[in-house]
């Protein structure tokens, strides 16, 4: 993409992307059919999946979870669980990619959970570890790329 576009578009939406997904789109390759997630590739940046549930981004107002979060059994009011679902949608991130389920990978670009990815569903949002029983939640971007590439038939993992 190179710099002079990635310093254009972080000003158009009011962030600084993380390092080094932000390196990675200036000198490497702002999106890609091969890598994670396989059944899109990796999105360049700012694009969506052709079945985004919610159009309407605000990248800049901080992601609203700091852990996971399973709003199917979420006991408070429809419409609030609503709203909060729209907001992990809309708000904090940048969209990787997606998986079959669907599961859109973001990337977290503003607030607490910055420079982590997460696996959204139908049925929640979790912070992306790649391996069972682990302690530590949310890895960074070069992370993330790395545990697929040692293991792409399980990284699915979270």
């Amino acid at each position: 993409m190179g710099w002079e576009a990635v310093r254009a578009w972080e000003a158009m939406h009011g962030v600084d992307l993380p390092e080094p997904y932000r390196s990675f789109v200036a000198e490497v390759a702002n999106g890609s059919v091969l890598g994670p997630p396989d059944d899109s590739g990796l999105l360049p940046l700012g694009e969506l999946p052709d079945y985004w549930p919610y159009g309407h981004r605000d990248i800049a107002t901080p992601f609203p979870l700091t852990e996971a979060w399973f709003w199917e059994d979420d006991p408070r009011d429809a419409t609030e669980v609503e709203e909060l679902r729209k907001a992990v949608y809309r708000k904090g991130s940048v969209v990787l990619g997606e998986s079959s389920g669907p599961v859109y990978w973001l990337l977290i670009v503003s607030g607490p959970q910055r420079g982590r990815v997460w696996a959204v569903s139908e049925v929640g949002a979790l912070p992306f570890s790649g391996v069972a029983d682990v302690e530590e939640a949310g890895v960074a971007f070069d992370e993330w790329v790395r545990r697929w590439h040692e293991a792409p038939d399980s990284w699915l993992m979270y």
